[in-house]
């Protein structure tokens, strides 16, 4: 069952556990996370050989935790993360490899770390296996692989094609695997992720050209990764994936490769946003009500410094009201919600473009909450101190006990860095 309400609504409660309750507890803004969503959503995927999470979507230890309890293995982007996964009690050996760095460089600390562990990694860039084999060679590597076509909810989510940055292109494959063999390095997997959004007609185009790029490779493969990209539905309107077609069409691929090399290949699956994001709120105080014009405008205690997406893709996100009062909500009028922020984009109503849109929501209060949904991916992860406002409390409720699993940042923490000479 969604833990979504009706969209642009009220709300009084997250999972059991009253706003009022938490907001008293926690304060705002705040990110609540539903651990029992996230399981809900990864027992979708169990038919896949390998779950492996793409941590950039929310890293936040309890989540972490929380996987690696579930079974589910890590993607790392980053130093950063690498280190996030191992204090979350992810080794760095193991068959499936418990962590998987994925990049298209190394930057001098991820090759540092790599050349010290043996942590398994997947090359997006030819420079990536040249670097890589000078420290380590004799290993085994993953290539990702940029089909030359992509797809994508934005442009900006779009991960395939010419005008990606990401992955190796595919006519510089048989150049890779040249570069692989100099180094003694054995490629045991391939990676194909074309964008978020992900329809049935551009994933039959990618299992197509998996299955080529894998003859090309040899038998020396071991598995290959669908990459991640699995939709959310942020409107009423839009319906949940087909996970089980989804699997269908990769299963067939994965089986031809099998008869082609006679021996298992390993399937992977490599979500970020479908494990998480239906699982997380962000709890904002409404803290004025003004009329502009014909415009009336909720102005909260959160701004795209704690939630990103709006501003960057004009993402559209469900909101609900509650009522600091307890009172039903039953007249509605269209509003604008916007942030604290110095910036005439901290519009969390908007379109891609920027362009301000309304919003039919329960006529409120200041006092009042309102609840931005669906906000568990690429949320916190992408929150910043802008304007010097510091970073939210994350909350996780499991069981039915909300636990804080990160503290609201001090006011004097967001310049304890620095330095007056």
């Amino acid at each position: 069952m969604s833990t979504i309400a009706t969209l642009n609504t009220e709300r009084t409660e997250i999972a059991g556990i009253s706003i009022r309750d938490l907001v008293e507890k926690f304060g705002t803004p705040s990110y609540v996370y539903v651990a029992d969503r996230i399981r809900q959503q990864l027992a979708t995927l169990r038919q896949f050989d390998v779950i492996r999470y793409a941590q950039k979507a929310n890293s936040n230890l309890a989540i972490l935790d929380l996987m690696r309890r579930e079974g589910v293995m890590l993607d790392a982007v980053s130093a950063g993360e690498l280190l996030r996964a191992q204090a979350a009690g992810y080794a760095w050996q193991g068959d499936p490899p418990p962590v998987v760095f994925t990049a298209d460089l190394f930057d001098r600390d991820v090759l540092a770390m790599v050349q010290q562990n043996p942590i398994a990694v997947n090359c997006g860039s030819p420079d990536m296996i040249s670097q890589y084999g000078e420290i380590c060679p004799g290993r085994d590597i993953t290539i990702r692989i940029n089909p030359g076509f992509g797809h994508g909810h934005s442009h900006k989510t779009n991960t395939g094609g010419p005008q990606s940055k990401h992955g190796i292109w595919h006519e510089q494959l048989d150049q890779c695997l040249a570069l692989a063999k100099k180094y003694q390095l054995t490629v045991s997997g391939l990676h194909i992720h074309i964008g978020s959004g992900t329809d049935f007609e551009h994933l039959s185009q990618v299992c197509g050209a998996m299955q080529g790029f894998a003859v090309r490779v040899g038998d020396s493969l071991q598995s290959i990764s669908a990459g991640g990209g699995l939709p959310t539905p942020y409107r009423d309107q839009e319906r949940p994936i087909d996970v089980n077609r989804y699997f269908e069409l990769w299963q067939s691929t994965r089986q031809s490769l099998e008869r082609a090399f006679r021996h298992p290949v390993r399937l992977e699956i490599e979500p970020g946003r479908y494990p998480v994001a239906e699982a997380g709120f962000l709890i904002a105080e409404i803290r004025a009500i003004k009329r502009m014009g014909e415009n009336w405008f909720y102005l909260v205690d959160a701004g795209f410094n704690n939630l990103a997406r709006p501003i960057l893709y004009g993402a559209y996100h469900p909101m609900s009201i509650a009522s600091r009062r307890g009172v039903s909500l039953e007249q509605h009028r269209p509003v604008i919600v916007g942030g604290p922020l110095c910036e005439s984009g901290d519009i969390f109503t908007q379109a891609d473009g920027g362009t301000v849109v309304h919003r039919e929501l329960p006529v409120a209060e200041v006092g009042d909450w309102l609840i931005i949904e669906c906000a568990g991916a690429y949320g916190f992860t992408m929150s910043s101190n802008y304007n010097s406002k510091p970073l939210a409390a994350e909350v996780m409720i499991d069981a039915g006990q909300p636990q804080l699993v990160r503290s609201r940042q001090s006011l004097t923490a967001l310049f304890a860095d620095e330095f007056i000479r």
